[in-house]
């Protein structure tokens, strides 16, 4: 269930059958107000956590720290793979790309990929319940900083550092 992987492969896809990047959810969720996580924040959170004394036995939300709609943020994202954009269709994706197992197989191939099953290089049942939630989506992590947490990342960043990370490691091209 990771949000980059998600987009990453979607555009490979896309990309491949040449087609804009579009935001795959309703014109409600493209223009709320939404936050994520990065996967390498959550673990320097959890050990703060278990070593300051202010954050002992309390809960805190933990997210990168800024704010986006992907309504700006997306046209951002089609860039880093050298895509145009489309304008958001609502369209499951579950049921769309699970069609194109054998156009990853190609894509793999092509551009000499790790050869990971189609089915578990992403789950594209989360990436329709992710495009999909119409309202905004934020959380204060005030508590967090408050306690002392200092870290946070620029979700921007954090998506071209990913996406590299991804080219680097042959998941996409």
């Amino acid at each position: 269930m990771n949000f980059g992987v998600v987009i990453a492969v979607y555009a490979a896809i896309s990309g491949e059958l040449r087609l804009p990047l579009g935001f795959s959810g309703p014109l409600k969720a493209y223009r709320a107000h939404s936050q994520v996580t990065s996967a390498d924040l959550r673990p320097e959170a959890s050990v703060w956590a278990s070593v300051t004394l202010a954050a002992r036995d309390d809960i805190f939300n933990i997210t990168n720290g800024d704010q986006f709609r992907w309504q700006h943020r997306w046209p951002r994202i089609a860039r880093m793979f050298d895509m145009e954009t489309a304008d958001p269709v609502l369209m499951p994706l579950s049921s769309l790309m699970t069609e194109r197992a054998e156009l990853w197989s190609g894509i793999v191939a092509k551009h000499g990929l790790l050869n990971t099953p189609y089915e578990r290089v992403v789950s594209w049942n989360f990436a329709d319940f992710s495009f999909n939630s119409g309202y905004d989506n934020v959380s204060s992590t005030i508590k967090a900083r408050k306690a002392g947490l200092a870290e946070c990342v620029e979700t921007e960043e954090m998506f071209r550092t990913f996406f590299a990370s991804l080219r680097a490691g042959k998941i996409i091209s």
